[in-house]
């Protein structure tokens, strides 16, 4: 389990249940899961946006800790404009919870948003890929090292979920596809 929401810090209401976004850069939702080594685990942090199910941040690590999900966001940050009222939605873990990782949120101007405790359906998008990620790519594979487990899970989630896997909920395209026509319709 990734989850411990047994802490003292803050915790924010769920701002994105109602959500229904119509464009990227309104919801970004978050998670973390453990990958099984040879002989030992290692864990991922993942940002993806709600609207396009691209993955936008993520980081892979053989620690459990806030840096975990700050280098995720970081790359989020990094890769993406924040749009006014863009809100991030995780569960109450205390990795997403802390005051480095709320204060990078508010400093960035987002909105922060966390599922009910112990309710896996307030997250259910990420909670999707996390399986699709794991049936795709981590059962398929016997990773050895942490370098091989990061060559592979980069490959699985920039060559292939984002550029490829189809998506019925965005009219049978894969993420990068999706973002790419949103553009065009913008500024043809």
């Amino acid at each position: 389990m990734t989850t411990d929401s047994r802490h003292t810090q803050p915790v924010y209401p769920n701002l994105a249940r109602d959500m229904r976004p119509d464009s990227i850069n309104q919801l970004w939702v978050s998670d973390i899961t453990y990958i099984r080594l040879a002989h030992e685990f290692i864990y991922l942090a993942v940002i993806m946006d709600a609207f396009s199910r691209r993955v936008i941040g993520w980081a892979l690590e053989r620690y459990l800790d806030a840096e975990l999900a700050l280098q995720a966001l970081r790359m989020a940050l990094r890769a993406r404009e924040v749009m006014p009222g863009l809100v991030h939605h995780s569960d109450r873990g205390v990795q997403y919870a802390c005051a480095d990782y709320i204060e990078l949120l508010v400093a960035s101007g987002i909105r922060i948003s966390m599922s009910r405790t112990a309710n896996p359906y307030d997250n259910a998008q990420c909670e999707r890929f996390m399986r699709t990620l794991k049936y795709e790519e981590v059962y398929l594979s016997d990773y050895d090292t942490l370098a091989e487990a990061r060559r592979s899970i980069k490959y699985f989630l920039e060559s292939v979920y984002n550029r490829k896997r189809l998506h019925s909920a965005i009219g049978y395209l894969p993420p990068v596809e999706c973002e790419q026509s949103l553009l065009t319709v913008n500024h043809p």
